[in-house]
């Protein structure tokens, strides 16, 4: 009788088990309405926009989705040229729906590592910092801090560096701060490569978030929940053409009406993180920095041959180094506008990769930034 009874109980957990994997199923299929496949292998989920990741967020579950910003910035460029993600060319996701790129076999989660909001000051011509950088990430960036921001934006030309170790990255972004220490709140947009994350070499469209110094919150593109999609022709994460080194424009900006910060790209607004994530974000900006960055793993004390930018110094100029140009900041007036005087260019390591800033009339501020890491100079 006994043995009778615990068959009863096992046929009715599996039939209990296929009732779910039914329903999550079916549950999925009605999320995921149409799937396409790249010429790069990547995968592309056309996903419900009211079942995306953002909203598994326990801030956001009762979130309504802003369709359209309350307002953009005077001032912001209306002169883009089309960028190309390589799975467009084998269709494109419907309304109602946002595309997002399904994890290849063999890629991982990944987070950044933490890092200090670095903050530094001149001795007469060095430059010093008051903060210690995670040693293995090395940048050349431009810096201003000396203000409250409601965004920034830049042209950035767009390559396809080569990356050495499997735990390597070389990104190239516009990171939006605020706060210290563990508080410490970003939003970043750029390009990268990663072969961690991605399972591949391509050059990416990403974004990443945190609000307590990359330690328990954020993640790479849509990971993880917090940052609402509401464009349906480009992926987060999606590869993007190199071919003749275009140019993309991030633009990002604080919405106080509806109180989030907007993502553009290329003219096309694709979405935004709701100040409800952030603990100093929810507020204003206190540091924005646009430049390159990399992971350099030293092996057996050997410094990576991880390409910044282009993989050429900033010497090599227009053609050859990677640029940002018509740096601009968002200020209380909602007006783009130059960075702050004080505003200035450091390099963490440049025998290995280095930056040099300029400002002209068609390019406004600008700086070339880069190198190949590992030479002569940088063993």
């Amino acid at each position: 009788m006994e043995l009778k009874r615990l068959l009863f109980y096992v046929i009715l957990l599996f039939i209990n088990l296929i009732i779910k994997v039914e329903l999550r199923q079916a549950a999925t299929d009605n999320v995921v309405l149409k799937s396409i496949k790249g010429q790069d292998g990547d995968v592309i989920d056309c996903v419900d926009i009211y079942h995306q990741p953002a909203f598994d967020h326990p801030l956001l579950r009762d979130h309504t989705i802003k369709m359209v910003p309350s307002y953009y910035p005077e001032g912001a460029n209306d002169n883009f040229d089309p960028i190309i993600q390589i799975w467009q060319s084998k269709g494109e996701c419907p309304e109602g729906t946002i595309p997002i790129r399904r994890t290849k076999h063999g890629a991982i989660s990944i987070k950044k590592k933490s890092r200090n909001i670095i903050r530094l000051y001149f001795e007469g011509s060095a430059v010093s910092s008051d903060a210690v950088d995670e040693p293995r990430h090395e940048y050349a960036v431009t810096q201003s801090s000396t203000g409250n921001y409601y965004g920034a934006m830049s042209t950035i030309s767009v390559w396809q560096p080569y990356v050495e170790g499997s735990g390597e990255f070389s990104l190239s972004q516009i990171w939006v701060a605020g706060g210290s220490g563990s508080n410490t709140n970003t939003i970043e947009v750029g390009w990268i490569v990663c072969p961690l994350l991605y399972g591949d070499n391509l050059t990416r469209l990403f974004i990443y978030w945190t609000s307590d110094n990359y330690q328990n919150t954020g993640c790479f593109d849509l990971q993880c929940s917090g940052f609402v999609q509401i464009d349906s022709s480009m992926a987060i994460g999606g590869a993007i053409t190199t071919t003749n080194h275009p140019e993309i424009i991030l633009l990002v900006w604080k919405d106080e009406d509806q109180d989030v910060w907007w993502l553009q790209y290329n003219g096309t607004v694709l979405g935004y993180w709701p100040t409800a994530i952030f603990t100093v974000l929810n507020d204003t900006s206190t540091l924005v920095e646009w430049g390159g960055e990399i992971i350099n793993s030293n092996t057996n004390g050997i410094h990576t041959a991880t390409d910044m930018g282009s993989g050429s110094f900033a010497q090599a100029g227009l053609g050859r180094a990677s640029y940002f140009r018509n740096l601009l900041v968002v200020n209380d007036n909602n007006t783009l506008i130059p960075p702050p005087t004080d505003t200035f260019s450091w390099a963490s390591n440049p025998t290995c990769y280095n930056i040099t800033a300029g400002e002209n009339g068609d390019w406004g501020n600008y700086f070339y930034y880069g190198g190949p890491g590992r030479n002569p100079n940088c063993p």
